[in-house]
């Protein structure tokens, strides 16, 4: 086991409980960005071909990370809402087309599909406050129904959604079906073929505990050529790197997505942050998390007046915990945690913590102990 407290040297006044905004880099991860910044600035990009390998490697940790699908089907784009979009304006849509996702969405798996509405397409909201939520979503998947999109896990309340029987039945039905992956990947264990995923999209600056700027985006392999290219340049062709060719074709990979030039450095910090997470193993990582999430939801339930809006099943939740409390409005909770010291988010209508793996137990007491 890697040392956590060397990786995770936050300051003692700050109380992090905000993963599921923007994560803390590990040791690590800020060493590779300043060796990387000292090769630029020393010898440029003498060694490029030593970055491209720090890229592949890259790629393979991702394929790992969700299930170990074909590094062929990843590609790495800016952040979620590009690869949501990259879907959104690549499929051919027609007047009548239903798009359907749940209620509690963040606005990137809502708005590049209500952007939609002008080539007559309809987004169907699946109300998700029931005993089934998943049942729910399936009984909305109707004839006009060509895709599917769902977070799996939804950013205000953290709920967790059973993805697997929603897949199968778009799978059964020839409809797509996009998993938003980034409030699960780095928490939890992700199989991307077991939930039957045609796409799966997250940014790295959760969870990944990578910098902003930085996604996977995976595209089944079967269904590539599905997506209309609405981006060209130099890096989405096959043979990249013949500059003189006139007559070129899109990559036969998940590279035709990927329109220009990589963001090497974004590229080093986010491999850097997976080689932790995988040295230490998804399946211990889960448990450390859950551990701690636990911790949250035991400590709420002895303080009264404390409400827990996020599922009380703990099978239904990965690593976020909303709460209110009865005598006090969430922006004064927010706001009497943030003067202690806690980094929380307002969310999903009351304050939200979220821990990772790594996070001292001290830090979810103290935090605790203001409310």
């Amino acid at each position: 086991m890697p040392d956590l407290h060397y990786e995770f040297p936050l300051d003692q006044d700050v109380l992090y409980l905000n993963h599921a905004a923007v994560a803390p880099w590990p040791r690590r991860t800020s060493e590779a960005v300043k060796a990387f910044a000292e090769q630029n600035c020393t010898i440029g990009a003498r060694d490029y071909p030593q970055w491209l390998k720090v890229e592949q490697q890259l790629r393979d940790r991702l394929s790992s990370l969700i299930g170990g699908v074909s590094r062929d089907e990843i590609a790495l784009l800016k952040n979620t809402s590009e690869g949501l979009s990259v879907i959104a304006q690549g499929l051919d849509w027609h007047p009548g087309d239903q798009i359907v996702i749940s209620d509690q969405e963040f606005p990137s798996n809502r708005i590049p599909w209500q952007a939609l509405a002008h080539h007559g397409v309809e987004v169907i909201e699946v109300n998700l406050d029931n005993d089934n939520p998943e049942q729910a979503i399936i009984d909305a998947i109707g004839p006009r129904t060509r895709l599917v999109s769902l977070s799996a896990v939804q950013y205000g309340t953290g709920l967790k959604l059973d993805l697997a029987p929603i897949g199968a039945v778009c799978r059964e039905r020839e409809v797509l079906f996009c998993v938003d992956a980034i409030q699960i990947l780095g928490a939890q264990t992700f199989d991307a073929r077991a939930v039957h995923a045609d796409f799966v999209v997250a940014d790295g600056h959760k969870w990944m505990l990578g910098p902003e700027g930085l996604a996977l985006f995976y595209c089944r392999q079967e269904i590539q050529q599905q997506l209309i290219l609405r981006q060209h340049g130099w890096h989405m062709i096959a043979n990249a790197g013949d500059y003189n060719q006139t007559h070129w074709q899109p990559a036969p990979n998940a590279r035709r997505f990927e329109c220009g030039s990589p963001n090497m450095l974004a590229a080093h910090a986010l491999e850097a942050s997976l080689s932790l997470l995988q040295d230490i193993g998804m399946d211990t990582v889960e448990n450390m998390l859950h551990t701690r999430v636990r911790r949250v939801v035991d400590g709420l339930a002895e303080r009264p007046g404390a409400t827990l809006l996020s599922h009380p099943d703990e099978a239904r939740r990965a690593g976020i915990v909303t709460f209110r409390l009865d005598q006090e409005a969430p922006t004064q909770t927010f706001a009497r945690l943030r003067a202690g010291g806690v980094v929380c988010a307002e969310r999903g209508g009351g304050v939200r913590l979220s821990p990772h793996f790594y996070t001292d137990t001290s830090v979810i007491d103290r935090a605790l102990a203001l409310l």
